[in-house]
């Protein structure tokens, strides 16, 4: 990474400054038909593409955060307008990128981004290169039979989760800008028969690559191997400096595993772990059909596509990353060794199993791991409908000493039925303040660091969707000033770490969700 000066800038003062960089663009091979319609391509990492213009761009919301990070101050109408896909600034070369991927766990050859185009990559004042990608912005040669564009719902959930996930401590995608297209977008949220025009909307999401494994996957598949060594060399170069082809892979197995620890660990159901939808960089990316355990429920999948086979349920995303992992491997074979691929793969194992049980002992406030005692108070959250993140967070608030009640009484806000029998909760408890009491005082405020009291609760996702929608801003930026701090108190904003209520049971968009959403 190089040394950048800070700053604050406006978008459009970049292009005047040379501030736009295109690093995939030049250095990777490019599609050589011009034609934006749906097709195969071949021999390319990317097609030169530009957004397609919408009716009325307007800035909805904006991460601060993330602008000070890049450099950036909050845009003006001329940035809105290249936010929103209405305009190219000079110095971008905007493109969409050509990936494959296994849906499901089959083969779907060629995919690509059919909706996202990224514009350039700036340097952040920290030195990084970071890239700016529109998400909605149109179609593309990979857009197969669909329009290319988002509806605010699933922009809105995109922007908010990949800012919450940065604040909770996980490797993500982060996103600068959600941008009103002033036009509507046709869906069939449930897949039903039913499509209707909801409002339309392009988030600005941001990472140092978004690369992923079905990028590679698309030309290993088409044996264009002088095309798959470029694109790794382009990734090891710019993001693994001084690896092997070997070590790059074990690093990438490696990042993914600790990525699994830190969805599991948090309760955070991706949905849809395609393996186009897993990121180069071992970070979390293209948020769909996610969603948060409210009871705990190791089988539970946010996706109502996964209802059926819950191939992506809570409880298999590591199997399904190592998985994953296993179809990369098969394509970087022309590159790498089998036998350093394999190794790629124990490695993931181990390090997984390792992470995972440090970060069990540490959300028990545990010294060192105890499997057993971990173990067994999963199998009693199971037995009646406990919320995951609230029994956590309460979990250092219980007393080391008093009856069964005293043990409980912390914890009832996590009980989604209240008159439910808690005995072996009750009896896991007891072994629970014997194993922490020679920690003293001491263990809640460790717990408190690794358990959050807030996280992105689809109920709250979707109030926030209502009242945009209705014109009004204001939840969707409580919300993002209450994630920002997701490990703190905030009594002000208790009502926001509340489980679930009963009535977004089964209510659209607060609980189960279409991969359109």
């Amino acid at each position: 990474m190089r040394a950048a000066a800070k700053r604050r800038a406006a978008l459009v003062d970049l292009a005047a400054g040379a501030g736009f960089e295109n690093s995939f663009v030049r250095d990777l091979p490019a599609d050589p038909v011009l034609l934006n319609v749906p097709r195969q391509v071949s021999n390319a990492c990317y097609t030169r593409i530009e957004p397609t213009p919408v009716a009325a761009p307007k800035l909805l919301a904006w991460s601060d955060a993330l602008g000070e990070l890049l450099g950036l101050s909050r845009p003006g109408a001329q940035a809105v307008e290249a936010l929103g896909g209405n305009r190219v600034l000079p110095g971008m070369q905007p493109y969409a990128a050509r990936y494959g991927g296994h849906q499901f766990g089959h083969w779907a050859g060629q995919l690509g981004d059919g909706r996202a185009i990224t514009l350039a990559e700036i340097i952040a004042t920290d030195g990084s290169r970071q890239e700016l990608q529109l998400k909605g912005a149109g179609k593309t040669p990979y857009s197969r039979t669909a329009d290319g564009r988002a509806v605010l719902r699933s922009s809105l959930r995109e922007f908010m989760c990949s800012e919450a996930m940065f604040h909770l401590g996980v490797p993500t995608t982060r996103a600068l800008s959600l941008v009103g297209t002033g036009e509507p977008v046709i869906r069939d949220m449930f897949y039903d028969g039913h499509p209707r025009p909801e409002p339309g909307a392009i988030v600005c999401r941001v990472a140092p690559s978004f690369v992923r494994f079905g990028n590679f996957q698309i030309l290993a598949a088409n044996n264009e191997l002088d095309a798959l060594k470029r694109l790794a060399d382009y990734v090891i170069r710019e993001h693994f400096a001084g690896h092997s082809y070997a070590d790059w892979y074990q690093e990438v197995c490696r990042r993914t595993a600790l990525l699994m620890v830190d969805w599991m660990r948090l309760g955070f159901v991706h949905g849809v772990m395609n393996t186009d939808n897993l990121s180069i960089l071992g970070v979390t990316i293209d948020y769909g059909p996610y969603g948060w355990l409210e009871g705990y429920d190791p089988m539970w999948t946010p996706n109502t596509t996964d209802a059926q086979g819950r191939r992506y349920c809570y409880g298999n995303q590591p199997g399904i990353a190592q998985w994953n992992l296993a179809r990369l491997a098969e394509a970087l074979l022309p590159l790498i060794e089998r036998e350093k691929l394999e190794e790629g793969l124990n490695l993931y194992a181990d390090t997984f199993n390792e992470a995972w049980r440090r970060a069990l002992a540490q959300k028990l406030g545990l010294a060192s791991p105890d499997e057993e005692l971990a173990r067994d108070l999963l199998e009693a959250l199971s037995e009646t409908e406990t919320d995951f993140t609230l029994f956590f967070r309460k979990l250092a608030a219980v007393p080391l000493n008093g009856s069964d009640e005293a043990l409980l009484a912390p914890l009832r806000a996590a009980f989604y039925v209240e008159d439910a029998a808690h005995e072996r909760l009750v009896a896991w408890l007891r072994r629970y303040v014997e194993r922490v009491r020679p920690g003293g005082a001491a263990r809640a405020a460790q717990m408190d660091k690794v358990n959050p009291k807030y996280v992105f609760r689809n109920y709250l996702a979707q109030q926030a969707i209502d009242a945009l929608e209705a014109g009004d801003a204001s939840v969707l930026e409580r919300l993002m000033r209450v994630l920002a701090r997701p490990y703190d108190e905030q009594p002000e904003h208790e009502e926001l770490a509340a489980r679930r209520p009963e009535w977004a049971r089964h209510k659209a968009g607060c609980s189960a969700l279409s991969c359109s959403s």
